[in-house]
């Protein structure tokens, strides 16, 4: 006989919902699961941790899945920190968008033979890793800002609100500078996100590459471009403001002081996300944010 499932269960009680839908959930679970760790979103560090400085992934190696009561706010931050454990996530949608939160919970019901069986679809997503380094210098010991993004790493100007200068390069070569109001590193699953209101192209989720978006640049030319996943980006802050940060899917951010030195490449780990069968990827583009739907035709009356 199959052993049953051992899930983790991540909550974000701040949404309105979260505690029924997980009370509902626990009840169908019963003889069916077993319930290794629960956590609040906010119980784990936002850190770039490996798996010997972390308690959180030895217990959570011992789980099958990681199911994630809330939005897609709620699976992001999760999944900084489960991707170390090689975890597939499994969003129940509680929130507003549900992008990466495929689930409601009767879908979760209905889905749970297979998640018994082990039979279920994972995407493997990859994710950046972010680190910024102090005094223009490149090197471990004057680091000071480490994370994982799932989505996008952000420059955002700051109070007080006047236009920043970026140097970029990739791979060591001088990719461009820029006068601007930010930039934007995205990942393929981040390019439907700030990537998209910016201007940026959306990526397949499944491609790995990498892209790079102006925020309001101050030159018709710089347009969003994308490049291969293996290139190392850094971001040189020529001219900031006093307010000038670094974001990490608009989650986690820092400071960003003149001649700091912004590090990008891909992560060692990907996000794992359990894909609901009834649902294709352009299927929840077209439902969620209206892509490419046809014009709407003013009727008019028979004559």
């Amino acid at each position: 006989m199959k052993s049953l499932p051992k899930l983790a269960i991540f909550r974000d009680l701040r949404k309105q919902g979260v505690s029924e839908a997980i009370d509902e959930f626990l009840r169908f679970a019963k003889d069916k699961a077993e319930i290794v760790a629960s956590y609040g979103i906010e119980d784990l560090k936002q850190t770039c941790m490996t798996d010997s400085q972390s308690e959180d992934v030895k217990i959570l190696k011992q789980c099958d899945f990681a199911i994630v009561f809330g939005g897609d706010g709620s699976i992001i931050s999760t999944a900084r920190n489960v991707s170390r454990a090689s975890l597939p996530v499994i969003g129940v949608n509680v929130g507003k968008l549900g992008f990466l939160a495929e689930f409601s919970v009767a879908e979760l019901e209905d889905f749970f033979p297979s998640l018994k069986r082990g039979n279920v679809p994972v995407d493997k997503r990859m994710m950046l890793e972010c680190r910024v380094f102090s005094d223009g210098r490149s090197k471990d010991k004057d680091e000071k800002f480490c994370s994982a993004a799932i989505n996008d790493i952000f420059i955002t100007a700051g109070p007080p609100f006047r236009m920043i200068e970026l140097k970029i390069s990739v791979d060591g070569q001088p990719l461009a500078g820029c006068v601007t109001d930010g930039l934007i590193i995205s990942t393929p699953t981040g390019s439907t996100a700030y990537n998209l209101s910016a201007g940026g192209p959306i990526l397949s989720p499944k491609i790995e590459a990498i892209v790079i978006t102006p925020i309001c640049p101050h030159s018709l030319s710089f347009r969003p471009i994308v490049i291969n996943a293996d290139s190392k980006i850094e971001v040189f802050g020529v001219k900031v403001n006093e307010g000038t940060t670094i974001s990490i899917d608009g989650q986690v951010s820092e400071n960003l002081s003149i001649n700091d030195v912004v590090r990008v490449e891909k992560e060692k780990s990907d996000f794992l996300i359990v894909n609901n069968p009834i649902r294709s990827k352009w299927d929840t583009l077209a439902s969620k944010l209206s892509w490419a739907e046809p014009p709407k035709y003013q009727k008019r009356p028979d004559v």
